[in-house]
């Protein structure tokens, strides 16, 4: 199992739900191998590192495993190792996020007359 493809990978290590989200961010620049941009076809080799944004969090992990299919998740963590620096870091986002929460996460549906005037007076 040499030739597997970097979305087919992405999807299997669970950074993704489907593999066509996980082609999208390879095509938009949000999957980075070693700091460059990569095409979706592009085969994934052992110890190579990625820069990966799902969309919530950025990781930062080097392939340990090769694996095409998708298990549970305790074997999709074993394909990946994430680093040191990527792991503080998503543990300060994550505290800065339980700290400062953004002004429109409490409002429910369309926003209320009320609601757009506090989301202009907190932005300024």
């Amino acid at each position: 199992m040499d030739n597997v493809r970097i979305d087919k990978w992405l999807w299997a290590a669970r950074f993704f739900k489907t593999r066509s989200l996980a082609t999208d961010a390879v095509d938009n620049g949000r999957v980075r191998l070693d700091g460059e941009r990569i095409k979706p076809a592009r085969a994934v080799k052992l110890g190579d590192k990625l820069l990966v944004d799902n969309g919530a969090e950025i990781w930062e992990v080097l392939v340990l495993a090769i694996s095409d299919h998708r298990g549970p998740a305790p074997e999709a963590r074993l394909l990946y190792e994430e680093t040191a620096t990527s792991v503080a870091k998503r543990e300060n986002d994550a505290e800065a996020r339980k700290l400062y929460r953004e002004p429109g996460t409490t409002i429910k549906g369309r926003p209320t007359k009320q609601d757009r005037r506090a989301l202009s007076k907190a932005r300024g």
